[in-house]
């Protein structure tokens, strides 16, 4: 069964730093693309970062540069979402979504809650 699974959501205070994990199931995860995005109150769904297949390349929005990185471990079929220096402007539902290379299918995670607050 084809799955992505998100975790390491939760509420953390301003400055602090959340761990996500995007864990791959049923697909050939090495060749996908691996985006994330957030949905934050009210707002339209935004992509954060994305790494391409072997990792060799790395994109982000500009409001996370420098403070997001993203990353992928294909023996795990796992991406990763690690989040230094939060602001509670990032508080969000993040997505994890997996962009075939061959077909261009594609497939999302269930969203894990990612809460800034004091």
């Amino acid at each position: 069964q084809l799955q992505l699974v998100e975790s390491g959501g939760g509420l953390v205070q301003p400055g602090g730093s959340l761990r996500l994990s995007c864990a791959a199931s049923g697909f050939r995860f090495s060749m996908y693309v691996i985006f994330w995005y957030r949905q934050g109150p009210g707002k339209e769904r935004d992509s954060v970062a994305s790494i391409t297949t072997i990792g060799g390349h790395t994109n982000y929005a500009d409001s996370v540069k420098g403070r997001f990185t993203i990353s992928r471990d294909n023996a795990k079929n796992t991406a990763f979402l690690q989040m230094n220096s939060l602001k509670p402007e990032d508080t969000a539902v993040y997505y994890c979504n997996a962009v075939s290379t061959i077909d261009r299918s594609s497939y999302w995670g269930q969203g894990t809650q990612v809460t800034v607050s004091s």
